[in-house]
């Protein structure tokens, strides 16, 4: 980056769709800790959202040409992911929030240690048919946790099936309604957030069946949906805030122009609630 090239903005895009934004708590916690870390030096958060990487790309483009920002922070790191080199020829310096891409910092998250975390709770529980509801396929951090799911329940002979979702309610309760009319439905079920969690909690409950004696679900991210759902659903806990706070922290290093270690959160933890128990 040119010396001369001094904003007090930090640029994030979120390629998805405005509407799910809106009623995702995950986001909303975690660029609110970026923003209280950079405002305490002055700092704020240049927020943009898109529809796709292409649009994506089209914003990093435009925030260089006009000298916007300071530095991004990219989220959801995927396969085949344009964007890191694209950001490289734009010499914007890069903080990645998950899995990181080429050389750049990254603030990553236990995603292999939390789903060994959440399908051991089910196992305890004597869970021996677990789906997972996933995000999309592309994203790395999906496959992490795929990856190490398929792993964990080989190794304790559990039947373990995955369906890819898209982080919406409509594709939670559709899902979930599809694995129930499985020939051989499963006993307990894993959202990749809280949004799918409950849709499914609601499409389980109208079909007559019982949380947790018929089916046990675990939602991923903590917030206040899972927390107000009846019955309370079960999660996998991160302190959401505290992850970006990890990652602002980890710009305003990048900014001075200090060396920026690889950060890990702590792994998610199992909050046992009333939608996990065992199986019927």
């Amino acid at each position: 980056m040119d010396d001369t090239w001094r904003t007090s903005a930090v640029g994030l895009v979120l390629a998805r769709p405005p509407r799910l934004l809106g009623t995702e708590p995950f986001f909303m916690e975690f660029i609110a800790g970026i923003e209280e870390r950079l405002a305490a030096h002055g700092r704020s958060v240049l927020l943009h959202v898109v529809a796709h990487h292409d649009a994506e790309i089209a914003a990093y483009r435009r925030w260089a040409r006009q000298r916007l920002v300071d530095a991004v922070v990219l989220v959801n790191p995927s396969v085949d992911d344009r964007r890191p080199a694209v950001l490289r020829d734009l010499r914007l310096p890069v903080v990645v929030a998950g899995e990181p891409t080429d050389d750049n910092p990254a603030v990553r998250r236990d995603d292999a240690g939390s789903m060994r975390a959440a399908l051991a709770h089910l196992v305890a529980l004597g869970h021996r048919r677990v789906a997972r509801i996933s995000g999309p396929d592309a994203l790395l951090h999906t496959r992490t946790r795929t990856a190490a799911m398929l792993t964990a329940a080989a190794e304790s002979a559990v039947d373990a099936v995955v369906v890819a979702g898209d982080y919406s309610a409509e594709s939670g309760a559709r899902l979930t309604t599809g694995l129930l009319d499985g020939p051989e439905p499963p006993t307990a079920i894993i959202y990749d957030n809280d949004l799918m969690a409950v849709a499914g909690l609601h499409a389980v409950t109208e079909r007559g069946h019982r949380v947790p004696r018929d089916v046990s679900l675990i939602a991923w991210d903590d917030s206040s949906l899972c927390r107000l759902a009846s019955p309370a659903l079960t999660t996998m806990s991160l302190d959401v805030h505290s992850f970006g706070e990890s990652v602002g922290e980890a710009v305003l290093r990048l900014v001075a122009g200090e060396t920026v270690p690889q950060r890990w959160c702590a792994t998610e933890t199992v909050v046992a609630r009333g939608t996990t128990g065992p199986p019927g």
